[in-house]
């Protein structure tokens, strides 16, 4: 029986995934097929379209995914101690720099950004005007940060990037 959770089943969707991310390291997410996955997996197209529409479903899945397991890590972010948030931050995008890399070969869209952001911050500091343009902005340069960073191997340390963003938000 082909039930949701049944041990077969997950181990086939951690086969597609797994081979998927190893794809997308090489390839554009347009050039990745479903005889790729099913070749490198071993699996059946059937056992593949059991679990996702197509190629962008499986895209939407994961990335929705990799967003779900970003917020778990930060679940305890202290918004208010934004150097030791922004370094263990950067300490687990260094640490787990193929699953970022991923989630942003997954963002072809760019609307989706991961970064935290805590409105209590702004109202800390009366900044209720504008909010949205001022997170979205927020969100935005933290983005590109951390897609530089990746692009330059993480150079820097999780600490020297830490201060380099806490530099930039000063102003405040």
């Amino acid at each position: 029986m082909n039930t949701k959770n049944n041990r077969r089943r997950r181990e086939s969707v951690e086969k597609i995934e797994k081979a998927f991310v190893e794809l997308l390291q090489e390839n554009e997410l347009k050039k990745i097929t479903v005889a790729d996955l099913c070749k490198m997996t071993g699996l059946n197209r059937s056992t593949f379209y059991a679990n996702y529409l197509d190629i962008y479903d499986l895209a939407d899945k994961m990335r929705k995914k990799l967003e779900d397991e970003f917020s778990e890590v930060f679940a305890d972010y202290d918004y208010f101690n934004e150097h030791f948030g922004a370094e263990k931050m950067f300490e687990h995008i260094k640490d787990n720099q193929i699953f970022y890399n991923t989630y942003f070969k997954l963002c072809y869209d760019e609307e989706h950004k991961i970064s935290v952001y805590d409105p209590r911050r702004a109202e800390q500091e009366h900044m209720t005007q504008n909010l949205k343009y001022h997170i979205e902005f927020f969100r935005s340069g933290l983005n590109t940060i951390i897609k530089m960073w990746l692009a330059n191997g993480c150079e820097e340390s999780p600490k020297e990037m830490a201060e380099i963003l806490q530099s930039e938000y000063r102003g405040r």
